[in-house]
């Protein structure tokens, strides 16, 4: 009894080293650092971590599926430009499109989502038709809409948003802040399709034996496309929310997005190699690596060994999950 005991003990560590790290960082960061134990932080560790954990979700049912998506951090980008360019102040002077009429923020996340969805949907298309592998299909992706966000904004920065747009990320509702609100929002959604939906089932068996999925009667091409359409949608509302949140949108926005949203689901719990992930896990995730990040912050680390730690954190993560993958086989 006490061997099983000793047995899982370990196993739990291992599994969950890059959380253990983390929250240990935190314990030391807390305790040798002023106002890191602070409403005011933890308010804003939620108020990043929400269009990242948006992303996250986005990509999660690529991951289960055995796929990726290269192009999440640049359809952001695109996303906050496009949401950027409609929702520009009428009266500002350096207004990128004066012929555009002046329209409600929803109408311009919708057009974007829309926008962003197709894009998606033709990710979607070129895996499951044209079967090229998920990580050069995205890859190419990223390449056209970064080139497309250059041409269609000039590579000028974009700023002077309406006020209605802006409150969008600033404002709260009960003292609960907007963006939050959207990111439970997509949370219980994503939790439901993943757990109480045909598509849902779907998905996990595509992942875990596409062949098997496929001889028992799952349409694998549909489900595919969908799981790329919704996920690019999810792009769309996250670089709509990020757009709003820093005041303004560049070719630049949404830079790395895609490798934080894959590590931070590793992280949590989504197998690359298929078949597994849960929406809780994802969150976890999410939360462990902006944590991460500010903890790094506050204890005055240079940024440029801030992107080091980060990138040993996925290679970790990745690592460890390719090791429980061995150890299951």
């Amino acid at each position: 009894m006490e061997k099983t005991k000793s047995f899982n003990v370990k196993k739990f560590m291992s599994d969950n080293a890059i959380i253990l790290l983390v929250l240990a960082l935190a314990i030391f960061t807390g305790l040798t650092t002023d106002n890191f134990f602070t409403g005011r932080n933890f308010s804003n560790l939620f108020i990043n971590m929400s269009p990242r954990f948006i992303i996250a979700c986005g990509v999660s049912g690529c991951l289960i599926t055995k796929g990726t998506d290269l192009s999440a951090g640049r359809q952001v980008g695109l996303a906050a430009c496009l949401a950027a360019m409609m929702l520009q102040d009428i009266t500002y002077a350096a207004r990128m499109l004066p012929w555009f009429p002046d329209i409600p923020w929803f109408a311009a996340l919708l057009i974007v989502m829309v926008i962003m969805g197709i894009i998606g949907a033709i990710n979607g298309c070129v895996i499951a038709f044209l079967k090229v592998p998920p990580f050069i299909a995205t890859l190419g992706m990223q390449t056209i809409v970064y080139g497309a966000c250059q041409i269609i904004t000039n590579n000028q920065p974009l700023g002077g948003f309406k006020k209605s747009y802006s409150n969008v990320a600033l404002g709260s509702l009960g003292g609960f802040p907007f963006l939050a609100i959207f990111a439970v929002i997509v949370g219980v959604y994503f939790l439901f399709l993943y757990n109480k939906t045909r598509h849902g089932k779907y998905m996990y068996a595509i992942g875990g034996n596409e062949s098997a999925a496929q001889v028992a009667g799952v349409n694998v091409t549909a489900t595919i496309i969908r799981i790329y359409l919704l996920a690019g949608m999810m792009y769309g509302l996250a670089g709509f929310l990020v757009g709003a949140k820093a005041g303004g949108a560049s070719t630049a926005t949404g830079f790395g997005y895609e490798l934080e949203a894959i590590a931070a689901c590793t992280i949590g719990g989504v197998s690359a190699n298929g078949g597994v992930g849960r929406v809780s896990g994802i969150l976890v995730g999410v939360l462990v690596f902006e944590a991460l990040k500010i903890c790094l912050q506050f204890l005055g680390v240079d940024p440029a060994y801030t992107f080091v730690a980060q990138g040993l954190v996925i290679i970790i993560a990745v690592a460890l999950d390719l090791r429980k993958y061995l150890a299951k086989k």
